[in-house]
Order: C-alpha cells, then sequence, then structure tokens
C-alpha cells in the first residue's frame, strides 16, 4: 500500500503507466471488450466503476495538452451526440484534472477495435456499463509537477 495513491492502482497498473511516453495510448476497457485479443499489454481491475478507476488513473497521469482531444470514447449505437451516464461522469472527472477545456473525441465502434491495435496497453475493467470504452492519451509531466 502507498499513501496518497488509489489502491486500484496496483504494482502493474503503476508500471506500465510509468514505462508509458508522451503521445502514448492506453486503453480503458468495460468487461465486455476483447481486452486480450489486442495483443497488447492488460492489466485487469476486477470490478469498479469506471469513472472511479479513470479518477485515479488521472491522478498519476496526465492527458496531453498538446491535443485538442487527448480523452476519447466509443461512440454509443452509431450516433456520435449520444452518450451514457458513465461516460459523462468519466468526462467530468476529466475536465477537473485537465488545464485546458475537455471535449470528447468519439471513435466509431468498428474503428475503435481498430485503433485499439496501436495502444500501449489495456486497463481492463468489470464494470458492466456498456459502451465504456476509452482512449486516453498520455501527456507530459512539467517540471513544477513532479
Amino acid at each position: 500500500m502507498l499513501k496518497g495513491i488509489d489502491p486500484l492502482l496496483g504494482g502493474a497498473l503503476l508500471h506500465l503507466l510509468d514505462d508509458m511516453g508522451h503521445g502514448d495510448q492506453l486503453l480503458v476497457v468495460d468487461r465486455n471488450y476483447p481486452a486480450a485479443a489486442t495483443g497488447l499489454p492488460v492489466v485487469h481491475l476486477g470490478e469498479a466503476s469506471m469513472s472511479r478507476v479513470i479518477g485515479a488513473v488521472l491522478n498519476v497521469f496526465p492527458l496531453d495538452t498538446f491535443l485538442e482531444t487527448p480523452l476519447e470514447r466509443m461512440e454509443v449505437d452509431g450516433d456520435i451526440t449520444k452518450t451514457t451516464p458513465e461516460q459523462d461522469a468519466v468526462l467530468e472527472i476529466a475536465r477537473a484534472s485537465h488545464p485546458r477545456p475537455l471535449e470528447w473525441g468519439v471513435i466509431p465502434r468498428l474503428e475503435f477495435y481498430e485503433r485499439a491495435r496501436s495502444a500501449f496497453a489495456v486497463v481492463h475493467v468489470l464494470d458492466p456499463d456498456p459502451w465504456g470504452c476509452f482512449v486516453l492519451h498520455k501527456g507530459v509531466v512539467f517540471a513544477d509537477e513532479s
């Protein structure tokens, strides 16, 4: 146990996040996503809400400030404007930790599977809510933040 770090962030996940560099992409996906099929490293977090997991990750993981949409989500039912309550909660959590205004990047479902192949790793969460699939683009830690 580490002081000041959410217990969801175990050693394997912290190591993975630390190994990522600027611009690397992290997938955080729900229980229905075929995480192992990506061929990427997978960290399993068990039962937790997506908003809790992403909140814990964003406490140590800077989103990229050079991108317009460093947080992306899977499109819901083929409708770019539709969101789920859990997606809305994730966006609010991300906005609270990001220094600039933040809006979604939206990825159609089948394109999400294609894009996943270029990610660094996958965090697999047993969240039962549908459409709980996100891409987080890692930013940089500035000298005054370390």
